[in-house]
């Protein structure tokens, strides 16, 4: 482990967990790199919808994913130049993405652009197999999970401060139905791994959330001095 000379913290869970929300602060305050996997999904998709590309014809999905024209700037998103933040964040788009990261041909095109996020000082990236294949050298490894039930919660309440109407019961079915399709899905199933570290965030705060995700990493970096340089 210390001979990993560019640390990464891994953070894995299921949809509406708040794992992206915990990666985005971890980064800030460590000021380490912050890749959002899941957003290049679901830009897949969302060209998917755009093209008009048929779901399963594999071949043209990854030739999408290969060949995205994506710029991450602040906390802003383009795809072909235009803004695209909220777009992918549209129920429609996730579930399509769901579908779509379920081909191994489009998570092998996905891998290498995701890896070269990994840049120094660190990085904190989150998805369903950042640990397990992305960056299975990760000095830390998290599985933030939480009930269903309050992960459909929080998701209705993001999407109704951004305008955007929502059903509770129809969320948390998506949600159930979400789970089992990436639980069970061939390759690189959601699962945590032997290694993860367990975060049930179902009656934490965003804060605690943050605080033990940097008190992992902390113990790390002490016994790792390297790390720091």
């Amino acid at each position: 482990m210390d001979t990993y000379k560019i640390p990464v913290i891994a953070i894995d869970g299921p949809s509406a967990s708040g794992k992206g929300t915990i990666a985005q602060l971890v980064a800030k305050k460590l000021g380490f790199h912050y890749l959002d996997s899941g957003a290049l999904y679901r830009l897949v998709a969302l060209k998917t919808m755009q093209s008009h590309t048929n779901i399963h014809n594999t071949d043209q999905l990854a030739e999408i994913a290969r060949n995205l024209n994506v710029v991450f700037k602040n906390e802003d998103i383009y795809l072909d130049g235009t803004i695209v933040t909220d777009a992918i964040r549209a129920e429609q788009c996730g579930l399509l993405a769901s579908q779509i990261a379920a081909h191994p041909q489009v998570r092998e095109a996905l891998t290498d652009r995701q890896r070269a996020f990994c840049q120094p000082p660190g990085l904190v990236t989150d998805g369903r197999d950042m640990g397990s294949v992305i960056f299975p050298d990760a000095i830390l490894k998290i599985f933030l999970t939480a009930s269903a039930e309050v992960r459909a919660q929080r998701r209705y309440k993001q999407l109704k401060e951004k305008g955007i109407n929502a059903n509770i019961s129809d969320l948390l079915q998506d949600i159930k139905k979400r789970d089992e399709r990436d639980s069970n899905r061939s390759i690189a199933p959601l699962q945590q791994g032997a290694d993860a570290q367990l975060l049930d965030t179902t009656s934490l705060t965003i804060s605690q959330a943050q605080d033990a995700v940097l008190s992992w990493y902390n113990i790390i970096s002490a016994k790792n001095p390297r790390l720091d340089k």
